[in-house]
Parts: structure tokens; sequence; C-alpha cells
């Protein structure tokens, strides 16, 4: 099989076309030292599967032109994501996980200039406890539930909802801000963090945690009951637990329960394989993940682990 990277595809996207599970890339990639980043694909690459010792194997062809040996440049910006980006896009303007001790700091709206119940894009605004050292460009959010490990019961932090952009106009006691981009109708009360920079690694391989990983998806984007393919999910274990960008994981939907026919007892039933995700983000507490495939809904709650660790009946 041979293929010609095109422009728009992804990592995860080319891995399906040679592989049954596409997270095991790694295993078949045959690094080629002629490449100055061997582990990145680009458009006009051409890849081609071939057996070694009864192994499938993918290499990259090198041009036939080439008289001697050298190193092939390229922009890592140009390389193909391993995901849509696209699809998390949105991302930064998501629910994001605060801790008590970020808000306890944060500086919050006062009032607002005019007199507004509500504040939108354009209005001004008096904030409490700005300081310099937080910066002159700063993101509203409203606090929302708290993010809960459904199988420790530990509180790891807080949601918070982007509600606009604002700039700060003067640094004061009350300090004022002017909001520049709103996604919500901002309020008294609602505080300021510093906004989510497009900070993630979009070039990483697909691979496997290490170490066992048993967590739960604790919420979605845009908070729909049933979860489907590419949608953002944040998941219950992070950094601390060893998880980092590229890990993939699978979803295994939560078990229901059955009556017996031939008596009254109700029997649980086993979970069921539901999905694979993609962490591409993590935090300290949690981590935040794409859905690549959905065969069954998937739900907040649902466990995630290492894949191959379940039997899977698709």
């Amino acid at each position: 099989m041979r293929y010609v990277v095109k422009k728009g595809d992804t990592l995860w996207g080319i891995s399906q076309k040679f592989l049954v599970e596409p997270w095991q890339w790694p295993e078949v990639w045959i690094v080629n030292d002629q490449v100055k980043n061997p582990h990145l694909i680009y458009p006009g690459d051409v890849l081609t599967l071939i057996w070694r010792h009864g192994r499938p194997q993918v290499e990259r062809e090198l041009p036939s032109d080439r008289a001697s040996p050298r190193i092939r440049e390229s922009d890592l910006s140009s390389a193909i994501p391993a995901i849509p980006l696209d699809a998390i896009r949105d991302f930064l303007h998501s629910p994001r996980l605060v801790t008590m001790d970020q808000i306890k700091q944060a500086p919050y709206i006062l009032d607002f200039v005019d007199l507004h119940i509500v504040g939108a894009d354009g209005n001004g605004a008096y904030v409490r406890k700005l300081k310099r050292s937080h910066g002159t460009t700063l993101e509203a959010v409203r606090l929302g539930p708290s993010y809960i490990d459904p199988d420790s019961n530990e509180v790891l932090g807080y949601e918070a909802i982007p509600v606009a952009q604002a700039e700060v106009r003067e640094f004061a006691e009350p300090g004022t801000i002017v909001l520049t981009k709103s996604y919500r109708e901002a309020r008294a009360g609602d505080y300021l963090i510093k906004p989510l920079l497009d900070t993630f690694e979009s070039n990483f391989y697909p691979h496997m945690p290490p170490k066992k990983i048993s967590g739960r998806i604790l919420s979605v984007f845009d908070g729909v009951s049933q979860i489907g393919q590419f949608q953002v999910v944040t998941l219950s274990k992070g950094a601390r637990d060893g998880l980092e960008a590229g890990h993939v994981l699978d979803v295994l939907q939560a078990g229901r329960s059955a009556k017996d026919p031939h008596g009254v007892a109700w029997h649980a039933l086993p979970e069921t394989y539901a999905g694979q995700i993609m962490v591409f983000k993590t935090e300290d507490r949690v981590s935040y993940a794409l859905v690549m495939s959905a065969i069954r809904p998937i739900h907040a709650k649902d466990r995630t682990v290492n894949p191959g660790s379940h039997v899977r009946l698709d």
C-alpha cells in the first residue's frame, strides 16, 4: 500500500488507512535518519506499507533523485497534526478547571460604568482586586459546579465558564476594564483570570500510557448528554497521574442493570466498549481529550482505561 500525504490530513486519519488500531502507529513506523524530524509527516510525503519478518511496517520514501545522503529540513508548523485541530478550535473558549486558590486571588467585576445589569462588547466595568501582576488582557469567567472525581470523591477544582475577553484600562481600587469580545452576558461577580492560550502541542504521536490508567469523563464541552466523535471531554486524571498529550484511552460505557427473567433479582451488566479518546492537553489534576471514535453513546462518568485492557464486543 502506498499513500501520498495531503494538506488537511491528520496522523490519526492516515493511521486508519494502515492499521486497525491507529494508536499503534509508533510500533510500525520506521524512523528515517535522512529526515531532520523523523517523527513528523508533511504534505507530499509518500508512505509505503511493507512487511519485514512477518510484521507490517510503514516507511517514508526519500526522493529518488537524491545524489548523496542529506538531511531534509521542513518547517515544524507545516507538519500534519495528530488530530483535527478544527475540532478543538472552540476549546479555547470552553469551560476550564480552576482551583479555589485561583478564585480567591482573582479580581472580579464590581459593577458596570454605565447603568447596566449585564455587560456586553464595549461596556466598561469596575473591578476589585486588580493588580498589574494579573496582566492587561484577561478573561471574564463565571464559576460553575465543582469537578469531583466519581471514584475518590476528591474535589479536583471548579468549572470556570468563559464569559468575555477584557482589556485593562486602569489599575486602581477599583480598577477599570473594557469588555472586548463577549460569549455570554457579563455580570457583577464574574471573575477575571488569565486567558487560556493556544499552548497545547499539536504534533505528537498517539501512544498508550506506560502504566495503568483508570479515570472518568467529568464533562463535555457544550454540556450535551450524549458524547460523539470529535467532541472535547474533560477527564478526571491529569499530569500527576502520568497522562500526557498523545495518550490514547478506551471509553467503557457504564454497565446497566437487567432484571432476571426467571426471578426477581436485578443483575449488574459489565461495562461495554464505547469508543476511543486521545489526550491533547493536560493540567495537574485533569486532562482534555478529543473523542476519536464512538461506536456507542458516551456519557459523563463513563470510565477511561488503557486500550486493550478489557473485552470488546464490537
